[in-house]
């Protein structure tokens, strides 16, 4: 360990004379926070706070290292600036994404989410790819992507677009007569704008208050109006200080253990206690001591690379060997020999570095490097997926569903129909979204035994019968496939005869409530006929209403109406897990448990789909031609509901059944019903 103090005492005695080592210090409480939360939430549960401790130290070191920096002009100042961000930030940055792309495709068949999170944090873009993927940072399944801890470097990136500019033209950089309070008046109007927006946006749009530059700029505005408060006004700072530092700290920590409902409170309380700290951490007290011990400082110092690589072990973990008691000194030491070797022959030798003499070169080389990098991992994502792949692919690779002749009439490519002819006077028709195209090889088999003709539509996201709604994030194709849907509504009505049966299949949480780890419920919007938009309960009872009147038009025509139940739905990563798992060598160690309690999904007063449930057995009563599928049951014997049945995989990813498993133990229930249909 004395090599790693001579090396952070080397490093910080060659700064200039604003460089303050307690910083590093704080720097190293804010990473271990962050890894304590992120081995185990229930330890420390606010210790992703430690971000914006980070975000806090970033204003307040680029702001102290921007001021009076010597520049020709703006052009030589903003390419200085941008130069050494590169330096900074590039080489580290793409040493992991590379080598950690390659490791999660050993483990992952389809890691299609990290690959292009990776590749978004190339560019600082990682947060916008979340937030327009509607991530729950908090979820589960976000442990499983190796990048998505790069939110947070993509939130600095783009700070550092906007900050330079501020910091020329208010005059600060340049030490002119009036800079600094330019400076700080602007940034303090943004500052109180940024705060407004993450605290109107955290309860009503989590994500976007989490992920987005804008609603996050006041954390690191504020560690710039700190630096300009202490550098202007050294009283202020001289008042700050009295507050003893350990007792900040303390009640930061106390701040962390805060329940989740007041995250938004815990982050602005936890910037202000950081912002005392700051002022209060000074020579002669406790604090300041453990602050500046080599040791801590060192962790500070390589802090940049440990926060980098300590996810990146952890989710590959997750992926493998898990993550126990034993393993923890071993993931501990992998991460710091990771960040270590990251630090002194990455970061040090590339940051100090001349690398072609000429500043436009700097910048052009960086670019060459994230682009050739982007291709790579577009290689991992196309022409080589599945080729490093280590274990069996157990999930069924593609859909059997065949698109034969477009039926009549015409619809968008966006949906699909399939037709067999069977020369009957008698169709099954089925209708739904993907989860009615899982049923092609059951609904192919039961229209073959019945002799019955089969007519198969589906558009992804929409359900039968269309009724009104679309996403934010997919508005036009879901406008479109709705469009779809009443081109075959209308056509289904026309031609539905005495002796056809109509099959509606789809994935009835996703569209009416019940899922427990999709998009928020913010993306859907229900418009009215009137233009207004009403909520997801209305386009249920909306759904519901359409279903009676389909039904009693089969009823009339002497035609059946089969409402499939829906199965229940897994966390993304555990459907991976969970699919034949003694077939993966690598994840044996983990002892994942492939069932959930059934009562999760129906009890009738806590349960998800209880609403589901009620809804259509009351339609199941309402007319004699109305029969349930009752897929759920199958999947849920007893007390449990089931991943596989031992032999084969019920589902083919985490909601979907899989085609086998449906032909095989649904096209019997289905006939069942079918043969009912005169009785």
């Amino acid at each position: 360990m004395t090599s790693r103090a001579s090396d952070s005492k080397s490093i910080y005695q060659s700064k200039s004379s604003r460089y303050r080592p307690e910083i590093d210090g704080l720097r190293a409480f804010a990473v271990i926070v962050v890894i304590i939360n992120h081995f185990n939430k229930d330890i420390l549960p606010g210790g992703y706070l430690g971000v914006d401790i980070f975000f806090v130290i970033s204003g307040y070191v680029i702001t102290s290292s921007l001021l009076g920096r010597p520049s020709k002009d703006f052009k030589d100042f903003i390419s200085g600036f941008y130069e050494r961000r590169i330096k900074r930030l590039v080489p580290a940055l793409s040493v992991f994404v590379l080598i950690t792309s390659i490791a999660i495709c050993l483990f992952d068949p389809s890691p299609d989410a990290s690959l292009k999170t990776g590749l978004t944090s190339l560019f600082g873009l990682s947060n916008l790819y979340l937030l327009k993927q509607s991530t729950d940072y908090f979820a589960q399944s976000t442990e499983f992507n190796v990048f998505t801890h790069t939110w947070s470097l993509g939130v600095e990136e783009q700070f550092y677009v906007i900050f330079p500019f501020l910091i020329w033209f208010s005059g600060f950089g340049r030490q002119t007569k009036n800079g600094a309070r330019n400076l700080f008046l602007a940034v303090g109007v943004l500052t109180m704008t940024s705060l407004i927006g993450f605290l109107y946006l955290y309860p009503v749009n989590q994500p976007a208050a989490y992920f987005w530059m804008p609603t996050r700029f006041w954390e690191m505005a504020a560690g710039c109006l700190i630096f300009i408060v202490f550098h202007r006004h050294t009283s202020l700072e001289q008042f700050l200080a009295k507050f003893p530092p350990l007792l900040l700290v303390a009640l930061m920590i106390g701040v962390m253990y805060r329940p989740m409902s007041m995250a938004a409170s815990s982050t602005v309380v936890l910037v202000a206690l950081s912002s005392i700290l700051m002022a209060s951490l000074k020579e002669g007290t406790a604090a300041f001591r453990i602050f500046t011990n080599s040791k801590v400082i060192y962790i500070g110092v390589i802090s940049y690379s440990l926060y980098l690589w300590h996810w990146g072990v952890l989710s590959i973990s997750r992926w493998t060997i898990g993550v126990h008691w034993w393993s923890v000194p071993i993931q501990v030491a992998l991460m710091l020999g990771l960040a270590i070797a990251s630090y002194r022959y990455i970061e040090t030798p590339l940051r100090t570095g001349n690398w072609l003499g000429r500043r436009w070169k700097t910048l052009t080389l960086g670019g060459g490097v994230l682009v050739a990098l982007s291709g790579g991992l577009f290689a991992l994502k196309k022409p080589l997926r599945g080729q490093l792949f280590v274990g069996k692919e157990t999930f069924e690779k593609s859909t059997p569903f065949i698109k034969g002749k477009q039926c009549q009439p015409r619809i968008s490519e966006l949906s699909s129909c399939y037709y067999v002819d069977n020369k009957s006077n008698e169709t099954l028709w089925v209708l739904g979204d993907s989860h009615a195209g899982a049923l092609y090889m059951a609904a192919e088999e039961t229209a073959s035994i019945q002799n019955m003709n089969l007519k198969l539509y589906t558009a992804q996201g929409t359900p039968f019968p269309p009724v009104g709604h679309y996403r934010k994030s997919k508005k036009q194709q879901d406008l479109q496939t709705l469009d779809d849907f009443r081109l075959i509504e209308d056509t289904l009505k026309r031609q539905l005869k005495s002796g056809d049966v109509v099959l509606l299949s789809m994935r009835l949480p996703y569209h009416f409530g019940g899922t427990y780890y999709e998009r928020p419920a913010s993306d859907f919007m229900f418009p009215r006929r009137d233009g207004s938009f009403g909520s997801q309960k209305e386009y249920f009872n909306e759904w519901v209403s359409s279903v009676k009147k389909l039904a009693a038009l089969a009823q009339d025509r002497g035609a059946m109406l089969i409402i499939q139940t829906p199965t229940p739905e897994w966390k993304r990563e555990k459907a991976k897990q969970c699919s034949n798992p003694d077939l993966q060598w690598f994840n044996s160690l983990q002892k994942e448990t492939c069932n959930i309690e059934s009562s999760f999904f129906n009890n009738k007063e806590t349960g998800i789909y209880r609403h589901l449930f009620r809804q259509i057995n009351q339609l199941s009563k309402s007319r004699k031609n109305i029969r349930l599928l009752d897929t759920y049951s199958i999947v849920c014997p007893e007390k449990t509901c089931n991943f596989n049945d031992g032999k084969v995989d019920i589902y083919r990813d985490d909601d979907h059944l899989s085609y086998q498993w449906a032909e095989d133990m649904l096209s019997p229930e289905l006939s069942k019903l079918i043969k009912q249909r005169n009785q």
